[in-house]
């Protein structure tokens, strides 16, 4: 029977470090690898054919090996992307040799028969997208802000004509610059009076301001679920943009309602884990009060007053599948 826990994900993570002290810990076997080290750093073979339905073969890092087959369950953290590996390349060396990589060393770690994926990649994938989960929110029940994606400046003009004050948000964020160095556009208010043709250049996510009493942040990690209100000790529209350790924190109960719709969103995505973020209208108690922000399929939650309790969460999934526990 597999017994092992593949973790994928770069050498700095201090959350996976977590997971896996207390997979260790229950002396479950696990095997930790970052796909963008492929070279001298980690080489595999995978084979399929007559007589094999499933692909078979190992994976060897440098400290580690695993067979294919003995994989029960994959921890999809945060690996290096591959065209990292490539940076020395010309680009169209650099881009071929990224892509024949992640189609397919990624494409068999994508399909290991019979493994349990917290999240699967394709899953992580499909639900990174906020049109997509802004539009399940609200099919599930679930509170969104008035929103508009557009290009088209006089749309975006009378759109704040009615729901301002108006948020804008960033789909994915800053890219790394030349230099490597990261960067982030944070959500905040905007003047539709600077609203020109410039939109037309691409896409923006313009959305009403909610009058929040608090900011929320729900992960749900199987049918575990922890939630924290949090809190910017200067008021910020987005708590993230500030020093997090500076954040404060305080249990709140989750309303039966808002917990039920955030089991069946997971399910809906094929997603295991996913970390929601509400903004509060009221003291939190009425599933009203709870409006829908976003959902990160692979979010950060080492920071949190209970990341303990979190850790043990993804070690009791990870652990049961290794025992064949398919409910987990």
């Amino acid at each position: 029977m597999a017994s092992t826990v593949l973790v994928l994900t770069a050498l700095e993570d201090v959350t996976a470090d977590w997971v896996i002290a207390a997979l260790n810990e229950r002396e479950v076997p696990v095997v930790r690898a970052d796909p963008a080290d492929i070279g001298l750093g980690l080489s595999f073979g995978a084979r399929i054919g007559a007589g094999a339905s499933a692909w078979a073969g190992h994976l060897v890092t440098g400290s580690r090996e695993v067979e294919l087959g003995e994989v029960a369950a994959v921890y999809y953290r945060r690996p290096t992307p591959y065209a990292a590996r490539f940076d020395h390349l010309p680009a169209q060396q650099r881009d071929f040799a990224a892509t024949e990589a992640r189609h397919g060393l990624g494409g068999v770690l994508s399909h290991l028969h019979g493994a349990y994926y917290v999240n699967h990649p394709g899953a992580v994938t499909a639900a990174d997208f906020k049109p997509a989960q802004l539009q399940l929110a609200v099919r599930l029940g679930l509170t969104v802000p008035p929103t508009l994606i557009t290009n088209d400046a006089e749309q975006a003009a009378d759109f704040a004509a009615v729901h301002g004050p108006v948020i804008y948000k960033t789909f994915r964020g800053l890219p790394r610059d030349e230099d490597g160095h990261t960067g982030a556009i944070w959500a905040q208010r905007v003047d539709a009076g600077t609203f020109d043709d410039s939109l037309a250049v691409t896409a923006h996510l313009f959305q009403a301001e909610i009058p929040k009493t608090a900011d929320v942040r729900v992960t749900v990690v199987g049918k575990n679920v922890s939630a924290q209100q949090i809190a910017a000790p200067d008021g910020a529209l987005d708590w993230r943009r500030g020093d997090w350790d500076q954040l404060l924190h305080a249990p709140v109960a989750v309303p039966s309602g808002i917990e039920a719709a955030l089991h069946s969103y997971l399910a809906a995505f094929g997603l295991v884990f996913g970390c929601f973020d509400f903004a509060l209208t009221g003291d939190g108690d009425a599933a009203e009060d709870w409006v829908f922000i976003e959902c990160n399929p692979n979010g950060q939650w080492g920071w949190l007053p209970d990341a303990d309790d979190i850790t043990t969460a993804f070690a009791d999934i990870l652990s049961r599948a290794t025992e064949g526990d398919g409910a987990r």
